[in-house]
């Protein structure tokens, strides 16, 4: 009877000590990614995937199309405890890790082989920066360039000041850039901005291609000014606490399935985004070239910008000239071939 009570009593203590590993645990992550895409396919594939390989000791359960709101409402639900994880923008993340936001700094790329040059050395930086904060990051998605999409031709600054621009709700930089060009941008959440392009509160946004397709923006504008605004990517992040929880060997099946999904979406949505360009022209949207003298103006102006927003970190102007220098060796060595 001695043995029984003791052995009963060990058996209690290694359930109390790994509660997750033994019954199961299932994580709750947030997207506004719209059920259907591509971005979803792939993850629900990789939480079968996961729960399959940890013998249903880990479950994924996706709340996808924005209805847990925003970045922000996505973040502080995770903090209290609501959702384990997101798939967040990296201008999201800057509420957690300031420079998190560095590649989605207004008017620094005029390329793709211009990023590829530069997250070949800084991915691993904002990944181990989002770490810092207690996040467990799988890796960059790629979302592309950001465009402007308009109803008028957008060809100049001159242009833009009769235009409602949409910006996102808490977007400093990118508010600080058009304030001081003598725009006033209209900022809202992202799961508004149809609704503002239906209603007119706004007539202008920046979007990728296939964000423009995939949310139904495409639908209420009629331009394209081809030069790259910003470029967008997103993560998927988990709480670290939470993560740990798993047993060791879950958290290596967990960790090289998410990497696996997101290097395949990072790759698929360069070529999705190619072609969403071709569908917004097939779909009769006007796409607008200005001159090489006014993108060198509009780069000009969110240099200043962007030095002055570094100087109030904003984010760091460590990591802004790592970065900056970066894209200039990549642009000085094009130049030799």
């Amino acid at each position: 009877m001695f043995r029984l009570i003791i052995t009963l009593l060990l058996l209690l203590l290694l359930l109390l000590l790994n509660p997750i590993s033994q019954a199961g645990t299932t994580l709750k992550i947030a997207t506004l990614a719209p059920d259907g895409t591509n971005w979803m396919k792939e993850m629900r594939a990789a939480a079968k995937q996961i729960k399959q390989q940890t013998d249903g000791r880990v479950k994924i359960r996706f709340y996808p199309g924005g209805v847990m709101g925003n970045d922000s409402s996505v973040l502080r639900k995770i903090r209290i405890g609501q959702l384990h994880g997101g798939a967040i923008t990296g201008g999201g993340l800057s509420s957690i890790y300031k420079d998190a936001q560095v590649y989605t700094l207004p008017f620094q790329f005029r390329n793709l082989q211009e990023v590829d040059a530069v997250r070949q050395v800084m991915d691993p930086q904002i990944i181990e920066g989002i770490k810092k904060q207690g996040y467990i990051s799988f890796g960059l998605s790629e979302g592309g360039f950001a465009y402007l999409l308009s109803n008028s031709p957008v060809t100049s600054t001159e242009n833009m000041k009769d235009l409602k621009i949409w910006i996102p709700e808490g977007d400093q930089i990118n508010a600080s850039m058009f304030q001081e060009l003598g725009i006033s941008p209209v900022p809202l959440p992202l799961t508004d901005v149809l609704t503002g392009l239906q209603t007119g509160l706004i007539d202008t946004i920046a979007s990728a291609p296939i964000g423009a397709i995939a949310l139904q923006w495409h639908t209420r504008v009629s331009y394209l000014t081809q030069v790259p605004l910003a470029y967008l990517y997103a993560t998927l992040v988990l709480k670290e606490n939470a993560f740990n929880k798993l047993r060791q060997s879950d958290q290596s099946i967990v960790k090289q399935i998410l990497e696996s999904a997101f290097d395949r979406i990072d790759r698929q949505n360069r070529t999705d985004n190619e072609q969403a360009m071709i569908a917004l022209k097939r779909q009769g949207v006007e796409f607008i070239s200005p001159s090489t003298v006014q993108q060198q103006a509009w780069e000009a102006h969110a240099g200043k910008t962007l030095q002055k927003l570094s100087k109030e970190s904003i984010f760091s102007e460590h990591m802004l000239n790592r970065m900056q220098s970066l894209i200039q060796q990549y642009r000085q060595i094009a130049l030799t071939h």
